[in-house]
């Protein structure tokens, strides 16, 4: 039995028994574990909003961890520097083709990083803006102009990137809209409710492509 099709099976029987989500620690330095509380909060938005079962305790895990395939998303954030080794780069493109998707959101400052590591796990893919009449803005929220924009860096437009394999989204990078920093704590940032609900939907949005798709 081919490797590939083994990694397939575990991925679809750990997804038989639970919606398992958890958030991604990698080397280089950057803060990994920044915005503690914006995943928890995210699940429980949409165990509450969309009718998910998602497991509200929200673990880590190492991106060459042979358990990253339990989870069938997997969440990334941080502000500075990103490096994955051979083998978890190895270990990501795998998790990716079996059906497991990654969001990244750039919480300001990983971006020179993180797409230089992009390209490591998808060598012969191009990272493409993803545009606003997706799938993945449409349901079960509708965003008709696309990423929205959360927190204010450098006067720039929030924009989605995508790695596409046979017309899947399986990885998403989110850039210049710090989504993660709207579905944190109210007090950590003291953002609007209208501004933390608008991040919480599009969040929601990202976990029902990544479950439905």
């Amino acid at each position: 039995m081919k490797k590939s099709f083994c990694l397939l099976l575990i991925f679809c029987f750990s997804f038989l028994f639970a919606q398992e989500v958890a958030v991604l620690k990698y080397n280089g330095g950057g803060d990994w574990y920044a915005n503690p509380t914006s995943l928890p909060n995210l699940v429980k938005f949409c165990n509450q909003n969309i009718n998910t079962k998602i497991n509200t305790k929200v673990n880590s895990i190492e991106a060459g961890s042979s358990t990253l395939f339990d989870y069938p998303f997997i969440h990334m954030t941080g502000h500075g520097n990103v490096v994955f080794s051979p083998s978890e780069i190895e270990n990501l493109h795998n998790y990716l083709l079996s059906g497991g998707f990654l969001h990244i959101d750039d919480n300001y400052g990983m971006d020179e990083y993180i797409r230089k590591e992009i390209k490591k796990i998808f060598p012969n893919e191009v990272l493409q803006e993803i545009p606003s009449n997706h799938n993945i803005f449409k349901a079960p929220y509708n965003f008709p102009n696309g990423l929205p924009k959360i927190h204010e860096h450098e006067n720039k437009k929030p924009q989605a990137f995508g790695i596409f394999v046979e017309n899947r989204l399986v990885l998403l990078y989110t850039f210049e809209s710090d989504l993660g920093d709207g579905w944190e704590d109210k007090e950590v940032h003291n953002d609007p409710i209208s501004i933390r609900e608008k991040a919480l939907k599009m969040g929601a949005n990202i976990l029902f492509y990544a479950f439905n798709n």
